[in-house]
């Protein structure tokens, strides 16, 4: 049976360290391409905030919540932006989609946090200084959110 076509609704999370380390991760379909969490929605009423939950367990082990990180250290950052899907990943979306929006987040975890990559998505990791691992991301609008990092903790713990 075919997968649905994917919802162009998304999360990207910034997984960093108190020490604004950032993990990027290289997509298996796309060697050398590096990039935060992403992931759509699996159903249009699915709140971004499960999204994001489910796509960081999905993507890296990591758990928020009971039994892992605090749910707390999740910050939903209440904003998106609208870009055209890169051609080669429109296949995956209903014919004529070719427009997704992102809502953004960031994810503080304790520095050593162990990371378990889903195989079939991605297979190598890095933490990078936040500025390193923006500059090795291959999309302009990962590099900004992660670029945006330190301006929006201030402005969540303000």
């Amino acid at each position: 049976m075919p997968k649905p076509p994917k919802i162009p609704e998304s999360v990207l999370v910034v997984i960093h360290t108190p020490q604004l380390d950032v993990l990027i991760i290289e997509r298996a379909d796309r060697p050398g391409f590096w990039q935060s969490v992403t992931g759509s929605k699996d159903r249009r009423e699915e709140p971004f905030l499960d999204t994001a939950v489910r796509e960081v367990a999905e993507e890296t082990g990591i758990v928020v919540g009971p039994g892992g990180v605090a749910g707390t250290s999740l910050v939903d950052w209440r904003h998106e932006i609208e870009y055209e899907i890169y051609p080669v990943w429109r296949h995956r979306y209903a014919p004529g989609i070719t427009r997704n929006t992102e809502h953004w987040f960031s994810l503080e975890v304790p520095h050593g946090t162990p990371v378990t990559l889903a195989p079939r998505e991605h297979v190598a990791y890095l933490w990078l200084p936040y500025e390193e691992a923006a500059a090795k991301c291959f999309s302009s609008s990962n590099r900004e959110a992660i670029l945006q990092l330190p301006g929006r903790l201030r402005e969540a713990r303000a």
